[in-house]
């Protein structure tokens, strides 16, 4: 019995977790990772400066141009901006959370349609009496609002199941008990 429990101690931490090679390979595999989103962070941020620029130099062209036209591209340009910004926040959570959050991706889709309806609309108003073009423009505008709508249910719903307790947290469902028993007149 003695020998047994000599080979246990033999090797070494199995029982505790992982071996020493597979900790050693998530550590490098995490900072691998991490290095990776800090580059993306980085081109996020260069690209959203990018942006901003753009859209001011785009400001600088109001009097060659109709203003309509100019007041569309730098909307655009900023709307672009608030997407880079977006993902660029949805790094910075994978990067202090360690996990992919949604809720930053369905903003991002938000804004995108919304922009894309900002776009086609002034578009459409082009295309009254190109009766082809023009229903297609407002078909897909409409396509886009669903989108919308749909997007923001879903981010809706993610927000309301965060507010949930988690299944096995036994804080929470002592909590919710209490709850239910003081609303019931059994508290």
């Amino acid at each position: 019995m003695a020998q047994g429990s000599g080979d246990r101690g033999d090797r070494g931490d199995r029982g505790d977790g992982p071996p020493q090679y597979v900790r050693i390979g998530n550590a490098l595999l995490a900072i691998t990772e991490d290095a990776i989103y800090v580059g993306i962070a980085v081109l996020l941020t260069v690209s959203a400066g990018a942006l901003l620029i753009s859209a001011a130099n785009g400001l600088t062209g109001l009097a060659d141009t109709a203003a309509s036209e100019v007041v569309l591209l730098v909307l655009d340009r900023l709307l672009l901006v608030f997407i880079v910004v977006e993902l660029l926040f949805a790094v910075r959570v994978i990067l202090g959370k360690r996990e992919v959050v949604a809720e930053p991706f369905l903003v991002v889709g938000i804004i995108a349609s919304i922009k894309e309806i900002i776009v086609l609309s002034v578009e459409a108003a082009d295309y009254v009496g190109k009766d082809a073009k023009f229903i297609h423009s407002i078909v897909e505008v409409g396509v886009l609002g669903v989108l919308v709508v749909v997007l923001a249910g879903a981010a809706l719903m993610l927000r309301a199941k965060e507010r949930e307790p988690q299944e096995g947290d036994n804080l929470a469902s002592a909590e919710a008990k209490k709850d239910s028993d003081a609303l019931t007149g059994r508290g």
